[in-house]
Parts: structure tokens; C-alpha cells; sequence
């Protein structure tokens, strides 16, 4: 999915304004942009506090699009924060830094139920597949953090105004900064770019997405990565749909819609896509569920099961 953001948070007139670049976008679409995957408007098309679930039926369903060995999920997630800028040692404003690294450290284990929606999914069978049974290699859900590593990059401010190209290039940038240099580790590796207060990645938020997810060709080869803007600079309620006020579900429930996306169809769109309604979180927009963790209380985003024909947030 795709965001943008201001220093501030947006007045009511901009909001508006937001939104109404958000609604040209076609809710589901499978793409933000030429090459880029996740679509999440700013605000879901339900009404605002609704978290709604997709009627059950077969037109839903995900369907793996390769029958690739490496590449269409990723089976043991690992996350790696990225930073990005000078501007992080002195704004945090939401306190984004901290939320993130939180909900990473917490998504794991018998509490975490919610990843294990993504378990069902897998790589190595053919083609067209619904169903993988016990067959292919699966997603494992995580014993311990997935998160595998942070890293505020300070060498020089995040420009204000960084291209796609660039975002890129970060994280390309950040596997390096990590030792992950061959293919090998970038086959689980999930670098995710987080944009500073302030900044406007890919044209946040005049975008209308909440953030997008990639991948690309480097010297470490291919390398799967999320833009993810400062939400909370739009304000409580975007890319969400509570409405109670709390400014980071937002941007907890927009990663958690891209982590998703990432670790099924790792490098877009080799994994598990729906050609009407695109990836697991594009279909689920609507819901969005309060889960509690081991280290706190955070939005996670519904998801689509296969195994349940719906939209939802326990596994």
C-alpha cells in the first residue's frame, strides 16, 4: 500500500483533500502504483468505525501464481526497521520509533494469533493452488521476535520529498548495513523503510494510500522491502477504521496489512495474489481488530484465510 504525510497533523480542509485523492483509487486494486503492491486507502470505504467482514464466498480466494521454490512467501519471517534520517534523533512526535519495535518484539508465539492466519500459505507447488495442505514449504509461524534487526540510519536527513527509486535504494542500503549480501538471507528478509515526521515518500499522502510494498534487483539480490510514511501525521482515524482517537493504530494496522502482504507474496507478485481483489491484506481493509500481545495492545489489520473463506484476525 501506498501513504503520505505533513510536519503536522493534516487540518480537517487537507484531510478532506486526502481523502478525496484516495477515493480515485479503486479499493482492492491489486496495485498502488506501476510496480508497486498492497493498495490501503487512507480511510477505508466503510463507514469510519465499521470493521466489516467480507461475505464468505469462493471469488475471494487467494491463489499461489508460481510455482517457485524461493521468492513467492517468505517461511521464517525476519523484519528489519529501518529509520531513516537525522530527522529521527530530535522528532518522533507519536513516538512511531518505539510502537514499531514493539509490536515486532511481541509478534510471535501462543499469544500471537494473528500470525498464524499466515501459516496456511506456501511456496513450491503448482501454479494456481488453493489449497497447500501439508504439501510445499509453509509459512512457520515464529517461536521468538521476528524482528531481526534496527537500525536508525543518521549518515544524512531523509530527503523530503524521496522518489520510489530512492526508497529503494534504502533498502538495498539497509542490507548491507545488515551483512545480508547474497541472495540467501534476502529470501527471508523484509527491510522496512520508515519514512520520518515530516517527509513525503512516493508522494505522501496526495498518494491516497497508507503505504506499499516491493521489491528490487540489487548487488545482494532481489530484495523485498515496505515504504511506510510517518502515518500518524494524517492525524487519529487514517488507515484505520477505529475512531477512537488513538494515533498510532494507523500505522500499526498499515504495517501489519504490509507485513502480511510481504511474507505471502514475498517478491510481488510471484506469491499468493487474488486477480480481482489482490493480496491477503487488500482484501480485509475493512477490519481491524485490537490484539494483545506480549508487549502491548496494538491494531492488527484483518487478513484473508483460504481455510476460513474470510476475512479475519485469529487463526
Amino acid at each position: 500500500m501506498r501513504i503520505t504525510h505533513t510536519h503536522r497533523a493534516l487540518t480537517s480542509l487537507a484531510a478532506a483533500g486526502a481523502l478525496a485523492a484516495a477515493t480515485m483509487v479503486v479499493a482492492g486494486s491489486a496495485h498502488a502504483a506501476p510496480g508497486h503492491y498492497g493498495v490501503k486507502p487512507i480511510h477505508p470505504p466503510a463507514v469510519a468505525g465499521q470493521a466489516a467482514h467480507h461475505a464468505a464466498t469462493g471469488a475471494d480466494t487467494l491463489s499461489l501464481t508460481t510455482s517457485d521454490k524461493n521468492g513467492a512467501v517468505s517461511p521464517t519471517p525476519k523484519v528489519y526497521l529501518v529509520f531513516w534520517g537525522k530527522q529521527w534523533g530530535t522528532k518522533d512526535p507519536a513516538g512511531v520509533a518505539n510502537d514499531m519495535q514493539g509490536l515486532f518484539k511481541g509478534l510471535f508465539g501462543s499469544q500471537d494469533t494473528w500470525g498464524t492466519i499466515l501459516t496456511q500459505y506456501c511456496e513450491g507447488l503448482k501454479a494456481g493452488t488453493t489449497n497447500c495442505g501439508s504439501a510445499g514449504t509453509h509459512v512457520v509461524h515464529p517461536a521468538s521476535s521476528p524482528l531481526a534487526g534496527v537500525w536508525f540510519d543518521n549518515a544524512a536527513n531523509e530527503p523530503a520529498n524521496p522518489t520510489a527509486a530512492q526508497i529503494g535504494s534504502e533498502a538495498v542500503k539497509a542490507a548491507g548495513h545488515f551483512g545480508n549480501k547474497t541472495q540467501s538471507p534476502n529470501y527471508t528478509a523484509q527491510y522496512v523503510v520508515v519514512s520520518a515526521t515530516g517527509t513525503h515518500p512516493d508522494g505522501f499522502p496526495n498518494s491516497g494510500f497508507c503505504a506499499w510494498h516491493d521489491s528490487t534487483s540489487s548487488k545482494y539480490g532481489r530484495v523485498a522491502y515496505t515504504n511506510l510514511p510517518y502515518v500518524p501525521d494524517m492525524g487519529a482515524g487514517a488507515c484505520t477504521t477505529f475512531t477512537d482517537g488513538r494515533l498510532l493504530s494507523g500505522i500499526e494496522s498499515t504495517e501489519t496489512h504490509e507485513y502480511a502482504e510481504t511474507v505471502t507474496d514475498f517478491f510481488p507478485t510471484d506469491g499468493w495474489n487474488n486477480s480481482a481483489n489482490g493480496e491477503i491484506g487488500d482484501e480485509c481493509i475493512n477490519l481491524d481488530a485490537y490484539v494483545k500481545l506480549t508487549t502491548g495492545t496494538y491494531d492488527l489489520q484483518g487478513l484473508w484465510s483460504n481455510a476460513a473463506n474470510n476475512c479475519v484476525t485469529h487463526g
